[in-house]
């Protein structure tokens, strides 16, 4: 992999290059803007429960601030290596990396939690928890699990809302256009901060933490990465070292759900004013280029607001951390280029910074993770998910599903359902199902499916 030939902008699959007046990772950006599954984000919880008199955070909201971060990183580090490369780039690099890598990464910022199922990361769980817990279910003479080989059993028992995100980007759903959103390879690959499959997950290591495709996918990441040329790890089981993309588009996300929670929690009382300027008062003093007599003038000038306070700090703290990133990225370019670098570049940033983050985050996982509000969605969640899981996979799977089961099959979109499917195939396509619905929209089946209530009329 080299910087003059580690993107494309060959669409996955469309076997032609069409030309347009926008360029082609702009048309990413697009295609994500308008499509159902990104709209559907705006009734995924990000962290608080949704709706609420106090408007908070969706996933939908959230995902486009991180694509507002990461267009700034994308374009400042796209300046910076056409500068420290210079004569080493081609005029085609030169053009991508002042021109487009920041619509790269705004599209891939969009995208990254896009195959996040329902109610947070406990909906992830949750699904996972159903498998493991049923895994001794009898179907068809046989438990469930014997139902599928060991590398699905582990995509299925370690569900990834990572994997999903490449597979709901990638798949051809029946009569659906092939090759799903048609992204760039280079879009894609920026999207992919665990790029292996699910029998290669090892701690220690940055890229192998989590795994980004599942076995329905191998063959099309494969793809991605060989067109690319991505680093290969391992070919068994198939495990490639990351994408330099990828590391910004993590970091846009670590500064927004790092800074960006506490605003939340701050319009709902959950931290007090005091706590929260002063913390970001400590970061913002590790940082070498904000000049903190005018950042305490304008919390004077503001302090009969405290919101507006902290709405300013949010967007010093963000500047600060993004240009710090920035440094990180460029400083270490060549170890990031083979994917050698072990962390991600938040980490990396002036250790008296890291420290302020540090104490940012303890009180975040106290007073926002664990406050009851927080906790009561994530076991609603399980509860939910659970729920509909027992209704829908015994259903698919069954050879000669009962007369309920056969009901709620009926509930399954057209392009969930494929009678000669592998037994995988039709769990991941129920977990499509599933896992790309709104919190509302599975609230009210499950109440449906249970009896807790009626459907109304529409």
């Amino acid at each position: 992999m080299d910087w003059n030939n580690c993107f494309s902008h060959g669409r996955f699959g469309q076997g032609v290059i069409s030309t347009t007046p926008r360029t082609p990772y702009e048309r990413d950006f697009d295609r994500l803007i308008f499509s159902a599954a990104f709209r559907r984000l705006q009734d995924k919880t990000q962290v608080f429960p949704l709706p609420g008199p106090v408007l908070v955070h969706n996933r939908l909201t959230h995902s486009l601030e991180v694509a507002s971060v990461g267009r700034s990183l994308g374009k400042l580090v796209g300046e910076r290596l056409s500068e420290e490369l210079g004569d080493h780039l081609s005029e085609a690099a030169k053009h991508f990396y002042t021109s487009d890598l920041s619509s790269v990464i705004a599209a891939a910022c969009l995208a990254h939690d896009i195959g996040n199922p329902s109610f947070g990361h406990s909906g992830e769980a949750a699904i996972s928890a159903y498998f493991i817990d049923h895994a001794g279910t009898i179907l068809d003479g046989q438990p469930l699990h014997q139902h599928f080989d060991a590398a699905e059993w582990q995509d299925l028992t370690h569900f990834e809302g990572n994997a999903n995100a490449f597979r709901i980007l990638t798949h051809h759903y029946a009569n659906r256009q092939k090759g799903g959103y048609q992204l760039t390879y280079t879009t894609l690959a920026a999207i992919a901060k665990y790029p292996c499959e699910s029998v290669a997950t090892e701690g220690g290591k940055i890229h192998t933490k989590k795994y980004g495709f599942f076995q329905a996918e191998k063959q099309g990441f494969a793809e991605v990465a060989q067109i690319l040329g991505m680093v290969v790890e391992s070919t068994d089981p198939l495990i490639y070292k990351r994408h330099p993309f990828v590391y910004l588009v993590e970091a846009a996300d670590d500064i927004c759900y790092r800074v960006i929670d506490w605003e939340d929690a701050h319009r709902l009382g959950i931290i007090d004013t005091g706590t929260a300027v002063n913390l970001f008062v400590q970061l913002l003093e590790t940082s070498a280029i904000d000049k903190m007599e005018r950042i305490h003038k304008t919390l004077r000038e503001l302090e009969s607001d405290p919101r507006e306070q902290l709405a300013y700090l949010r967007a010093k703290c963000i500047n600060y951390l993004a240009i710090s990133c920035v440094e990180e990225f460029v400083k270490n370019r060549e170890t990031i280029l083979t994917g050698s670098y072990n962390r991600s570049l938040i980490e990396g940033i002036e250790p008296a910074s890291i420290k302020a983050l540090e104490e940012i985050n303890k009180v975040t996982v106290k007073k926002i993770y664990n406050h009851e509000t927080v906790v009561k969605i994530e076991l609603a969640g399980y509860e939910v998910m659970n729920a509909l899981l027992q209704s829908f996979i015994p259903a698919i799977l069954r050879k000669s599903p009962t007369h309920r089961e056969k009901k709620v099959l009926k509930l399954l979109p057209q392009q969930f359902r494929g009678e000669n499917d592998t037994p995988y195939e039709k769990a991941l396509a129920v977990l499509d199902f599933i896992s790309g619905m709104t919190d509302s929209y599975a609230m009210e089946l499950y109440k449906n499916l249970r009896g807790i209530s009626l459907p109304t009329h529409t």
